[in-house]
């Protein structure tokens, strides 16, 4: 029990805030090869946002992100829209903010199939969330309209494709959000 604690807390950064009493934004990231994480990790850093990492339960490998092997495990949970692959919980009450930015890679123009396991495990009604993203070759367009497609109740704002971002775009892309940086 102790360990799984210990887990639970180092997925989850708490107790910062925006410097804006009305914005507690959290940082909520899905990553499985760190791309992804090291634009969250500096998003959080510049809006003084707490942070909280989606991880599945049993992690990927290579060959389970193997996306020209039909097997791999990502193919097959990209391949069945159903497909809700198991997530550690997270120790972080989202009744808590009312910002959350929420990044993901980009598989299959979607976003992988642990992001919906999440959204469905917290409630996320009437919360503002601002989808980012990571990829290869894709845009974020189709996998935002899927995401406000399958989850109406939430007040999604259009995302951005992250890819190389430094603080100083990032800056800049907050500020055309309304959201405060440091």
């Amino acid at each position: 029990m102790a360990v799984l604690t210990i887990i639970a807390n180092s997925a989850c950064s708490q107790n910062k805030t925006n410097g804006n009493m009305e914005n507690k934004i959290l940082v909520v990231y899905f990553s499985a090869t760190g791309t992804t994480k090291q634009i969250a990790e500096k998003l959080a850093n510049i809006t003084n946002a707490d942070i909280c990492e989606i991880a599945p339960s049993q992690p990927y490998t290579a060959a389970d992100l193997n996306w020209h092997n039909s097997q791999s495990r990502s193919s097959i949970e990209m391949n069945s829209p159903e497909s809700r692959p198991k997530i550690r919980a997270i120790n972080v009450d989202l009744k808590d903010y009312n910002v959350i930015f929420l990044g993901y890679p980009i598989w299959w123009d979607l976003s992988p199939r642990a992001v919906n396991t999440f959204i469905e495990s917290y409630d996320m009604t009437g919360k503002t969330v601002i989808p980012f993203a990571t990829s290869g070759g894709s845009s974020i367009a189709g996998s935002v309209a899927a995401l406000k497609k399958s989850y109406p109740n939430i007040n999604w704002v259009d995302g951005n494709l992250l890819n190389g971002f430094n603080e100083k775009r990032l800056k800049t892309w907050c500020n055309k959000l309304g959201i405060s940086t440091l």
